[in-house]
């Protein structure tokens, strides 16, 4: 999930704003999850969340609530997110 997150100014504040969310999801729904990319960039994040499950239809509908839930955060704006089950 590729995530902006408008009037960050330091990477502090941008930690301040990614690692609750990381520890919600990982709590609430029980999944690896962490940021991926753009570490170095104030103002995006790209984060990435792993389900294991036999089930691919339920490892599915996981990664559709954990979209969800990350869209629905007020400090952030979703800009792009794509799932892939293997």
């Amino acid at each position: 999930m590729d995530l902006s997150l408008p009037g960050v100014d330091s990477l502090k504040e941008k930690r301040r704003k990614i690692k609750p969310l990381l520890s919600r999801l990982q709590s609430r729904f029980k999944v690896s999850i962490a940021e991926v990319d753009f570490n170095d960039n104030l103002r995006q994040a790209r984060i990435g969340a792993a389900v294991v499950s036999r089930d691919a239809a339920f490892a599915d509908r996981m990664l559709a609530r954990i979209v969800r839930a990350v869209d629905s955060d007020a400090d952030m704006i979703m800009t792009d997110y794509r799932t892939e089950i293997l």
